[in-house]
């Protein structure tokens, strides 16, 4: 192969490689602002607080959302916020740094948070619940003095599935992390723009972009965490059987109270047969139809309290 060959050759690559990278953009586009439009969570005149962790999720999140902001029909504005928790050994200088280079208003807030945790939590036993409900607990008062109207989280689809399992096995809830939620007092709305995204187009995107990922080194080291076992037992699935993911994420989209067992959110008691037809109602000789996992339309899938081990690595 002669010079001019391999030029052709590599170019030929990076074309490929271009393309192969706008498709995957454009497709995180779209889960993203179908998560916005389906769950309304962001309005005209809103002020978004982006919170960064310095992983992967958040990096992505916030690229997202400034690529959506040039487009939308709407006006909103966006600020980065990054919560310094004063971890040994932190890189202070590469959040500053990244996002004075992006040009994006940003916060960086300064919070012990480290020692509390330390100090509280003994040896060996999981830091990340702990950890998450300071951290929260400091974005709010944040969001308040910024006067932001909306928190934005980088909790994607896999959070999402795995604090289901997680409050199902550890917890005895059916219970997730919506895509947006009311604080507890009323005063801030936490929307998670990612909630529709698949972990791994996430990781792709970053390491495609080339994002400055810090890592989490007061938890990222613990073994064995709750949500790191039902984690890995997702990926496995993924894996061995596609599509599951996709059909358990829409699940969770087309729930049906009356095939459940929660008497708070159905009237069993005073179910009775009174020869109305209805379409809760049992079907007990109809035969159930399943779609065949490997089959189903990942684009057409539509996507709190949090357990022990909280998806924290975007607050």
């Amino acid at each position: 192969m002669n010079a001019a060959t391999e030029t052709t050759a590599l170019t030929e690559a990076e074309k490929k490689q271009q393309y192969n990278f706008n498709k995957l953009t454009k497709w995180l586009r779209h889960a993203v602002g179908d998560a916005i439009n389906d769950f309304n969570m962001i309005e005209e005149g809103d002020k978004v607080m982006v919170c960064l962790s310095g992983g992967k999720d958040s990096y992505t999140m916030l690229d997202i959302l400034m690529g959506l902001q040039r487009s939308a029909p709407i006006n909103f504005s966006i600020v980065a916020v990054n919560l310094d928790q004063k971890q040994p050994g932190f890189p202070e200088h590469v959040l500053p740094e990244y996002l004075k280079a992006l040009g994006v208003e940003y916060h960086i807030i300064e919070e012990d948070t480290y020692s509390i945790v330390k100090r509280v939590v003994p040896e060996g036993k999981t830091t990340c619940g702990l950890c998450s409900r300071l951290r929260r607990g400091i974005l709010y008062r944040v969001a308040d003095e910024l006067g932001a109207t909306k928190i934005a989280l980088g909790h994607h689809r896999e959070d999402i599935l795995e604090t289901l399992f997680l409050n199902m096995f550890y917890g005895g809830k059916m219970k997730s992390m919506p895509p947006k939620l009311v604080s507890d007092d009323g005063k801030h709305v936490v929307i998670r723009p990612l909630a529709y995204c698949r972990e791994k187009d996430i990781i792709r995107y970053a390491e495609a972009r080339q994002f400055p990922i810090i890592p989490c080194n007061l938890c990222g080291s613990q073994p064995n965490l709750q949500r790191e076992v039902v984690g890995q037992m997702i990926k496995d699935w993924d894996k061995r059987f596609p599509g599951r993911i996709e059909s358990m994420f829409r699940a969770m989209q087309n729930v049906v109270p009356s095939h459940l067992a929660d008497t708070g959110l159905y009237d069993f008691k005073n179910a009775k047969a009174d020869g109305i037809a209805r379409e809760d109602g049992d079907k007990a000789f109809d035969r159930d139809q399943f779609s065949e996992p490997g089959r189903i339309n990942i684009l057409a899938s539509k996507p709190d309290g949090e357990p022990s081990d909280s998806a924290c690595g975007d607050f």
